[in-house]
């Protein structure tokens, strides 16, 4: 048990670096669309899909797939962000509205393919012999 909290607890805090430097490297568009949060999003639901398709075909053991997928990915991902994003989109303008739903939608959308995606990668040679 101690084992996965501090498996955890590593993976969380790496995963918290690299979302920082995502979001200090990703720069916002024009219309304050947060792309960073997006790509953070969207990169840790692709990693997610990967190391669980990886994990299927034991080709990472538990120990890896609890501090990757809940740890990394738990850090990396942001979905009180996410929301915040959201409803800074909403009452930013009068467009805000149509933007954060565009926001929302691409980000459940490209979100949903990168999990998919990262899965069959993963999964890759499952049904091969070895």
């Amino acid at each position: 048990m101690i084992n996965l909290v501090v498996l955890v607890f590593v993976g969380g805090a790496i995963g918290a670096m690299a979302r920082e430097f995502l979001m200090l490297g990703v720069p916002d568009l024009s219309d304050g669309f947060p792309m960073a949060i997006l790509v953070a999003n969207v990169v840790a639901a692709f990693l997610l899909g990967l190391v669980t398709g990886l994990h299927k075909r034991r080709a990472v053991s538990d120990d890896v797939n609890t501090m990757v997928g809940t740890g990394i990915m738990g850090g990396l991902s942001t979905f009180s962000s996410f929301v915040y994003g959201a409803v800074v989109l909403m009452t930013a303008s009068a467009s805000g509205a149509v933007v954060a739903i565009v926001y929302v939608l691409v980000s459940l959308v490209l979100g949903y393919a990168a999990v998919l995606l990262g899965m069959k990668l993963g999964e890759r040679g499952a049904s091969q012999p070895g």
